[in-house]
């Protein structure tokens, strides 16, 4: 018999609260659990003077509540060997912990008190204003990850994609306790909420103790619908740094979360230069011709846009050389179709990253989460691996004659001086 209020498919149980606030439920009979909130709102949400607010909000989400002070948060759950975390990208913010799942209730209590009950102390604000900047200059110092952060800036241009996660030090120095709950106001809403549970829990007890601690909320008029972005216009930029290497990104505009050729873009990307070692991009300009110790492409999808990129870093008198090889890639990705057997090698591989990193129970609370903020549903693994067997080689090349289309490319290059 079923649980009345819960529903359960492919092994997950979901049910909603009277505001509006979502769970999905993933029992396990291991000791450590995870739990996680998952807020619609990142930094696509910011207005244009609030860049870099939503991970300021983040930080200073754990430095006090009405009941409890910047200590106490932190050994909520350390005190009893578990974790609290949380991170923002552009379009959600999550905070999350590991547990041992006898305290359950002290992780959703606790999620549920900072999420809304933080006090936002001006003194605790000025300090983690520094911690942010020192964090911002640290990013500066790291040209092979800023160069990703720059380059979505130059895709996306002025709209609210193409901000910064983390701001900059000229908005940071602005912000105060009356931005942050101007911000959260309009975004936190329960509607826009999902809590994501891995753990040896009954789902009974599991609503009792999120309705406990998440029906108080009073549900909010919707949440202002988002700006699509449409303008994309290729660009070529060159940026002359002082630093050892010639970094590049090449890319642009991609598919977005429910696009048709979604799943096609994803394997695609992996045969391309996903994380295993042979990839075509590795074994050409890395294996065989020594040219790169970091090359890789990558696929991030967003609710109405993605963007598709390849990075690499090289020496200065190389780059010319690893440029034209990458480009020659993918031309025989536009070109030429993938044999019978290559295909199925591609899939297989795809196939058993997916089932290895599900293996992961803290991957899989992130994954349910994310899955049902964007979508409202989850994917079973069988429906999944369906979907990427359905690929045809006829589908890859289209797709790459698509995304990869020289004249749709952007190009961001950190010269060496």
């Amino acid at each position: 018999m079923g649980i009345p209020g819960i529903a359960n498919k492919h092994h997950y149980q979901f049910f909603t609260l009277p505001n509006g606030v979502r769970v999905v439920h993933r029992p396990i009979r291991t000791n450590v659990a995870h739990v996680g909130v998952f807020i619609n709102a990142g930094t696509r949400d910011e207005l244009e003077h609030e860049n870099g607010l939503s991970h300021f909000i983040e930080h200073t989400l754990f430095k006090g509540t009405k009941k409890r002070r910047a200590y106490h948060i932190l050994s909520r759950l350390e005190d009893v060997g578990g974790e609290i975390n949380a991170y923002t990208s552009k379009e959600e913010t999550c905070l999350y912990t590991t547990i041992l799942y006898e305290h359950y209730e002290r992780a959703i209590e606790l999620m549920a008190d900072i999420t809304f009950n933080s006090t936002f102390p001006e003194k605790e604000i000025e300090k983690e204003k520094a911690v942010i900047m020192d964090e911002i200059n640290s990013y500066n110092d790291s040209p092979a990850e800023k160069i990703y952060e720059d380059f979505e800036s130059m895709v996306f241009g002025s709209h609210p994609l193409g901000q910064s996660i983390l701001g900059t030090p000229e908005h940071l120095k602005t912000f105060n306790a009356r931005h942050i709950k101007k911000f959260i106001n309009r975004n936190y809403l329960p509607s826009e909420i999902v809590i994501s549970s891995v753990g040896k829990m009954d789902a009974r007890v599991l609503h009792e103790l999120v309705e406990k601690n998440f029906s108080t909320i009073k549900a909010k008029a919707e949440k202002i619908e988002r700006k699509k972005f449409k303008s994309y216009k290729p660009t070529e930029r060159t940026e002359h740094k002082q630093t050892h290497q010639s970094h590049c990104m090449i890319g642009g505009i991609a598919y977005h979360a429910s696009h048709k050729h979604k799943t096609a873009l994803i394997l695609l990307n992996n045969i391309l230069g996903g994380p295993c070692m042979n990839s075509r991009l590795n074994m050409t300009v890395r294996e065989k011709h020594g040219l790169a110790y970091n090359i890789e492409s990558s696929y991030a999808s967003y609710s109405d846009t993605g963007i598709a990129s390849i990075y690499l870093g090289t020496e200065k008198n190389s780059f010319e050389k690893t440029l034209s090889l990458v480009m020659l890639e993918l031309k025989k990705l536009r070109s030429t179709l993938l044999g019978t057997a290559q295909l199925k090698k591609a899939k297989q591989q795809l196939i058993g990253q997916i089932s290895i990193a599900a293996e992961s129970n803290h991957n899989l609370m992130q994954t349910m989460g994310k899955s049902m903020l964007l979508f409202d549903r989850i994917d079973s693994l069988e429906k999944v691996y369906k979907e990427i067997e359905k690929v045809s080689a006829k589908e890859l090349m289209e797709v790459s004659r698509d995304i990869y289309d020289e004249r749709k490319l952007s190009v961001l290059t950190y010269e060496s001086k």
